[in-house]
Protein backbone atom coordinates (compact mmCIF):
# COMPACT_ATOMS: atom_id res chain seq x y z
CA UNK A 1 0.00 0.00 0.00
CA UNK A 2 1.63 3.46 -0.95
CA UNK A 3 0.96 6.16 1.82
CA UNK A 4 -0.21 9.28 0.43
CA UNK A 5 2.75 12.47 1.09
CA UNK A 6 1.53 14.85 4.29
CA UNK A 7 1.74 18.61 3.47
CA UNK A 8 3.34 20.85 1.16
CA UNK A 9 6.01 19.94 -1.14
CA UNK A 10 9.76 20.71 -0.32
CA UNK A 11 11.82 21.62 -2.56
CA UNK A 12 15.91 21.28 -1.17
CA UNK A 13 17.26 23.37 -4.05
CA UNK A 14 16.94 27.36 -5.62
CA UNK A 15 16.22 27.40 -9.15
CA UNK A 16 19.41 29.11 -11.69
CA UNK A 17 20.01 30.23 -14.94
CA UNK A 18 23.16 29.83 -16.71
CA UNK A 19 24.15 32.89 -18.62
CA UNK A 20 26.65 31.76 -20.44
CA UNK A 21 30.50 31.54 -20.24
CA UNK A 22 32.93 33.63 -18.21
CA UNK A 23 34.34 35.48 -20.89
CA UNK A 24 36.83 38.95 -21.74
CA UNK A 25 36.12 40.87 -24.93
CA UNK A 26 37.85 38.14 -27.34
CA UNK A 27 38.46 35.22 -25.15
CA UNK A 28 35.67 32.56 -24.07
CA UNK A 29 36.58 30.50 -20.89
CA UNK A 30 34.07 27.58 -20.87
CA UNK A 31 35.42 25.91 -17.82
CA UNK A 32 33.57 28.39 -15.83
CA UNK A 33 29.92 29.10 -16.20
CA UNK A 34 27.93 32.24 -15.13
CA UNK A 35 25.20 31.30 -13.18
CA UNK A 36 21.93 33.85 -12.18
CA UNK A 37 20.12 32.35 -9.17
CA UNK A 38 16.51 33.63 -8.10
CA UNK A 39 16.30 35.67 -5.82
CA UNK A 40 20.17 36.57 -5.60
CA UNK A 41 20.71 40.38 -7.07
CA UNK A 42 23.33 41.92 -4.63
CA UNK A 43 27.08 40.51 -4.40
CA UNK A 44 26.86 39.85 -0.24
CA UNK A 45 24.22 37.64 -1.03
CA UNK A 46 26.14 35.00 -2.83
CA UNK A 47 28.58 34.96 -0.20
CA UNK A 48 25.81 31.62 1.41
CA UNK A 49 25.76 30.46 -2.10
CA UNK A 50 29.27 29.91 -2.55
CA UNK A 51 30.90 26.50 -2.23
CA UNK A 52 27.06 24.85 -2.47
CA UNK A 53 26.41 22.13 -5.02
CA UNK A 54 24.76 22.86 -8.35
CA UNK A 55 23.09 20.23 -11.00
CA UNK A 56 22.39 20.96 -14.59
CA UNK A 57 20.11 18.06 -15.34
CA UNK A 58 19.34 17.12 -19.20
CA UNK A 59 16.99 14.52 -20.80
CA UNK A 60 18.97 12.83 -23.38
CA UNK A 61 17.90 10.22 -26.29
CA UNK A 62 19.34 7.02 -25.44
CA UNK A 63 18.99 5.32 -21.76
CA UNK A 64 21.53 4.96 -19.48
CA UNK A 65 20.76 3.20 -15.99
CA UNK A 66 17.33 2.75 -16.71
CA UNK A 67 16.73 6.73 -17.32
CA UNK A 68 16.67 9.11 -19.92
CA UNK A 69 17.44 12.29 -17.36
CA UNK A 70 21.23 12.66 -16.81
CA UNK A 71 23.02 15.34 -15.01
CA UNK A 72 26.11 17.33 -14.77
CA UNK A 73 27.39 18.42 -11.02
CA UNK A 74 29.42 21.61 -10.79
CA UNK A 75 29.99 24.32 -7.61
CA UNK A 76 29.32 27.97 -7.10
CA UNK A 77 33.17 29.16 -6.57
CA UNK A 78 32.83 32.86 -6.17
CA UNK A 79 30.45 36.10 -7.37
CA UNK A 80 30.47 37.57 -10.58
CA UNK A 81 30.09 41.36 -10.65
CA UNK A 82 28.10 43.18 -8.36
CA UNK A 83 24.32 42.28 -9.77
CA UNK A 84 24.00 38.45 -7.95
CA UNK A 85 25.57 36.33 -10.77
CA UNK A 86 28.18 34.06 -9.67
CA UNK A 87 30.71 31.70 -11.36
CA UNK A 88 30.26 28.05 -11.21
CA UNK A 89 32.59 25.25 -12.12
CA UNK A 90 31.41 21.80 -13.20
CA UNK A 91 32.67 18.30 -13.49
CA UNK A 92 32.72 18.21 -17.34
CA UNK A 93 31.96 21.88 -19.21
CA UNK A 94 28.83 22.88 -19.73
CA UNK A 95 27.54 21.88 -23.36
CA UNK A 96 26.46 25.24 -25.53
CA UNK A 97 23.21 23.84 -25.45
CA UNK A 98 22.83 24.93 -21.66
CA UNK A 99 22.83 28.20 -22.30
CA UNK A 100 19.61 30.36 -20.87
CA UNK A 101 18.76 26.47 -19.41
CA UNK A 102 17.39 25.83 -15.72
CA UNK A 103 20.16 24.53 -12.92
CA UNK A 104 19.24 23.57 -9.55
CA UNK A 105 21.67 25.40 -6.74
CA UNK A 106 21.28 23.17 -3.58
CA UNK A 107 21.37 23.99 -0.25
CA UNK A 108 24.89 21.88 0.93
CA UNK A 109 27.22 21.60 1.89
CA UNK A 110 25.63 24.00 4.67
CA UNK A 111 28.21 25.91 6.75
CA UNK A 112 25.95 26.56 9.47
Amino acid sequence: MVKERQGERVRLFVRGTVLGFKRSKSNQYENTSLVQIEGVNMKEDVAWYAGKKVAYVYKAKVKKDGSHYRCIWGKVTRPHGNSGVVRAKFRSNLPPKSMGAKVRVFMYPSNI
